[in-house]
This record gives structure tokens, sequence and C-alpha cells, in this order.
């Protein structure tokens, strides 16, 4: 079965782009590509797309203020924002609007399309210096997640493995390659990290455990 992705990009070149990778690649449909986000509800019911490709700097409604719309809508949709912006603000706005992910327009087709299948899974995508940045902006915010003192999390020696790879912007298929193991095995992983560390998400689960140390 396709995962079906619709773009939101105002650039033709790109958004063209991003639809012949999609369509030419086994496992990906795109069932929709649009230059803004003026008609997208009507946009959204046509082609019921299970990722959708937001672009950050649209004409009209921006991207951020669209992701909101759409994830209030239709609670099943994952948003994976794309832009040139490797800026700190802008992730930040776009993960509270509801995004499952952010990738810059200058990686790779194969992150695309390793980030799309990524989020569709339940999980969250971030290229590395993404999350990185977005760690110093939450910092730089005083946003910080103390443990007690004296809190153990009991963390396994394989899920803080899994941890240190999480928090380095790796994706779960390469941390299952990396470690010679099913991407279903890191993700039951994943699912039990974020379950000891209290946290709802990758974002949350990198903060802590950099602000804390966890997998020194």
């Amino acid at each position: 079965m396709n995962i079906k992705v619709v773009i939101f990009e105002d650039g033709k070149l790109v958004r063209d782009a991003l639809q012949t990778i999609l369509n030419g690649t086994e496992g990906y449909a795109c069932t929709g590509a649009y230059s803004g986000g003026n008609h997208w509800l009507a946009d959204i019911q046509r082609s019921n797309p299970d990722v959708v490709l937001m672009d950050i700097e649209l004409p009209g409604i921006n991207g951020i203020e669209l992701t909101k719309l759409i994830t209030q809508k239709f609670e099943h949709i994952k948003i994976l924002i794309q832009t040139v912006f490797d800026d700190s603000t802008k992730i930040f706005d776009a993960l509270c609007a509801g995004a499952s992910g952010y990738i810059l327009k200058t990686d790779p087709p194969h992150k695309y399309l390793e980030a799309i299948k990524e989020i569709y899974n339940g999980g969250s995508f971030m290229n590395a210096s993404v999350a990185k940045k977005t760690l110093a902006f939450f910092s730089h915010k005083n946003i910080i997640l103390a443990a007690p003192q004296g809190h153990n999390y009991g963390l396994s020696e394989r899920e803080k493995e899994i941890l240190k790879e999480l928090t380095e912007g790796f994706a779960l298929k390469l941390i299952a390659d990396k470690l010679f193991i099913s991407v279903e095995t890191v993700r039951t992983h994943v699912k039990n990290i974020y379950k000891k560390l209290h946290v709802a998400n990758r974002t949350e689960a990198v903060m802590k455990a950099t602000q804390q140390r966890l997998t020194d």
C-alpha cells in the first residue's frame, strides 16, 4: 500500500521535482500538489493524504498556520515541514503547531523519503542540525526538563544506546541497521524510552537526554 503524500509548495520547480520523486518511488504516491493553502480544506478532502509535505513560506496562509489547521481538523494526517530556513523560532513554532518532523530543502531525496516513512509509521523526524538548533533554542528559553535529584529512569543499556542514536538525529531504520536489529524492535525500545522518561515524543526525549546527560 502506497503512502499518500500531498505537497504544499509555492515553488513550481521544487513542487514538480518532489511530485516526480514520490510517484517514481515504490511505496509512495503524490495525490496532490498545491502552490498555496487558501483552499486547503477542499484540497485535503480531495487528495486524502497520509502525510503532508509543508513549505513554511507559503503565500496567504503560511505553512505553520496551515499545519495547525490541518492537524486540528484531521488528527490522522502527519505533517513534515520543509524549508530553506534553519531557524530555531520557526522550528519551535512548527512543532507547536503539530508538525511531526522538520526537513531542510537542502536534504537529498532519500532523506525526504525516509522522513515521510518515519512519520507515517508514527515516529518523528528531524534533520540532525535542526535537532541541535531546537535543543539550543529550548535551553535558551529555559525550557529545562530536570530530573528529581537521584532519580533513576531505569533505562537498559540497549535503550541508552538507542537514545544516543536518537540524539544524533538518526531515523529508526538507520538505527536498526547500525545495531543489527529490526525497525520494529527499535520502535518498541523507543516507546519504552518515552514511557520511562515521561516524554511524549522524540524532541522531548532528545532534550531530556542531552540536558541530563543520560547517554554519557
